[in-house]
């Protein structure tokens, strides 16, 4: 197995966007629970962000989501973050919190809805141009909950002519990701269910078009990392949504469930091509901090991706393709599995202070005494995010 310092080089251009949601209150469907601190503007969200990133070094960019993060100057936006030693990154739509999606948005039937739809992302776009942002991620909750409710072919006909129609606004650097999600909340069909829906429907649009994979997306028992695998060899993974599953769409602190997992998805990332400078595939979590403070949950999160990629970069690959050409079953599970259980938390903690961060980001962040203050600063008014 390669030394630790044969691979540390390839964690210097580690990036992970954070989405500028998961500082803001959020819950399941019974109760949100609020947090002392929580961001009241976009502003407030970037500098959470920003903490993250001091303490790590993992995280340059922010995602925004429309129309929670919506500002009337977006280039001064753009400037606020980057006095932070922040870029601003993906931007998403949001077609779920109207009254006149009811019963689909892309999909509807409703020629009048779909344009609403479609405008909306045309903002969408228009605001990627102020901001300098390069992807549009676009998730659906559209979909029906009973049999025969609507019309599944004719959805996905309606599906493939607005996408048509955004993805010809886009800009020349501009990227569509289109994710996918197996149901909620919509329950009896999604329109857009399966990463095969996804990348037949990319596909069809072009090159600028594109999968987005959230590991909590999925079926229990799915092989995640087969459809990885997969995406990977068909050029079409374009981003992931990091984030943990017990049941359903759980949006945990990444890794928390099934690190093994993590570590084999990371693993297919890696040996598929599309970690390094040469990768176009974005990393981004996508979470939701429902009891747990939230700037702590996502140095948490992308520190467990660090700590899986370090691992999957320390997997032998010559010896491990030898041992599968050669049909040595336990030997090539037990190369897989001594990468898995090395511990490179010492060697990412002496990685870390080498680079002039703390060795211990969680306990750094913990003793920075930015958590308090933010609880008395932001007294009043109310969150930014989830029509706030």
């Amino acid at each position: 197995m390669p030394a630790f310092d044969s691979i540390a080089s390839q964690l210097e251009n580690q990036a992970i966007e954070l989405p500028s949601w998961a500082f803001g209150n959020s819950g399941t469907r019974f109760k949100v629970f609020s947090t002392p601190g929580t961001p009241r503007t976009i502003q407030e969200k970037i500098s959470d962000a920003a903490q993250v990133n001091e303490f790590t070094g993992l995280a340059p960019k922010v995602a925004l989501h429309i129309p929670w993060d919506k500002v009337d100057d977006y280039a001064a936006l753009r400037r606020f973050a980057g006095d932070l030693g922040l870029a601003l990154g993906t931007v998403n739509s949001n077609t779920f919190q109207d009254d006149a999606y009811k019963f689909g948005s892309l999909t509807h039937t409703d020629a009048a809805v779909r344009q609403k739809a479609i405008d909306h992302h045309f903002e969408c776009i228009e605001i990627m141009h102020q901001t300098g942002s390069t992807d549009l991620k676009i998730w659906l909750a559209d979909g029906t909950n009973y049999p025969g409710q609507g019309d599944i072919r004719g959805r996905q006909d309606r599906l493939a002519e607005s996408l048509t129609t955004i993805y010809a606004r886009l800009g020349d650097d501009h990227r569509l990701v289109l994710e996918y999600k197996f149901f909620e909340p919509a329950f009896y069909h999604t329109d857009v269910p399966d990463w095969g829906t996804s990348y037949a429907q990319v596909t069809a649009l072009g090159e600028k078009a594109s999968v987005c994979l959230d590991t909590g997306h999925h079926a229990p028992g799915t092989n995640i990392e087969f459809i990885v695998a997969q995406l990977l060899r068909l050029g079409k993974l374009g981003s992931f949504d990091f984030n943990s599953r017990f049941y359903a769409d759980d949006d945990l602190i990444v890794g928390a469930a099934d690190p093994f997992q993590l570590f084999r998805i990371l693993y297919e990332v890696v040996r598929g091509g599309g970690y390094g400078p040469d990768s176009t595939v974005a990393f981004m979590l996508d979470q939701c901090h429902n009891v747990e403070d939230k700037i702590p949950g996502q140095i948490r999160s992308v520190l467990n991706v660090q700590e899986m990629t370090a691992r999957a970069l320390l997997v032998d690959a010559p010896a491990l393709l030898a041992a599968q050409n050669a049909g040595d079953v336990l030997g090539a599970n037990g190369i897989l599995m001594d990468a898995f259980y090395t511990d490179v938390r010492p060697h990412l903690a002496a990685w870390r202070e080498s680079r002039g961060l703390a060795g211990d980001p969680m306990a750094a962040y913990a003793a920075s005494g930015y958590q308090a203050r933010i609880a008395t600063e932001r007294v009043g008014g109310h969150q930014a995010g989830w029509g706030a």
